[in-house]
C-alpha cells in the first residue's frame, strides 16, 4: 500500500467535505449563486480525485509501477491547482489564477493516463480465488 497517498487523501477528503458545507451555507450570504456554483466544482473534483488518491494508495497491492506514483503526484498537483484555483478565485477574486485551472485539469489527465499506461504496461498480480 502506498500510505502517504491513503494519508493525504483522508485529508483531502477532509477538506472536501469542510469545502463543501462552507459552499453550501457559508458562501450564501457573501457571493452570487454563480460563484457558489464554481466553487462547488472545485469541490467536486476534489472529491472525484480524494477517491482515485484511494485508488491508488491501495493499488500497490496488485500493480508493480512507479507510473502509479506518478498519477498520485499528479492528483495532487492537480487537486491543487484546479480546485485551489477556484477556491481562491471565488473567495478573494484572484482572476490571475484563470490559467492555473486549465492546468489542474491537464494533471488530472496525465494522471489518468498514467495509471492506464500503468495497467496496461505491467502485469497485474491475481488475487487467489
Amino acid at each position: 500500500m502506498r500510505k502517504g497517498f491513503l494519508l493525504l487523501a483522508a485529508l483531502s477528503g477532509f477538506l472536501a467535505v469542510a469545502l463543501g458545507a462552507f459552499g453550501a451555507h457559508g458562501l450564501k450570504q457573501v457571493t452570487t449563486p454563480e460563484m457558489i456554483d464554481i466553487f462547488n466544482l472545485g469541490v467536486e473534483y476534489q472529491f472525484y480525485h480524494t477517491f482515485v488518491l484511494i485508488a491508488v494508495a491501495f493499488s500497490g497491492h496488485w500493480l508493480k509501477s512507479r507510473l502509479i506514483d506518478w498519477a498520485g503526484y499528479l492528483f495532487l498537483l492537480g487537486i491543487v491547482m484546479f480546485s485551489g484555483s477556484l477556491y481562491l478565485y471565488v473567495l478573494v477574486g484572484s482572476k490571475w489564477t484563470g490559467p492555473v485551472t486549465p492546468m489542474g485539469g491537464v494533471c488530472f489527465l496525465l494522471g489518468w493516463l498514467f495509471i492506464a499506461v500503468a495497467v496496461w504496461r505491467n502485469r497485474v498480480v491475481e488475487l487467489d480465488d
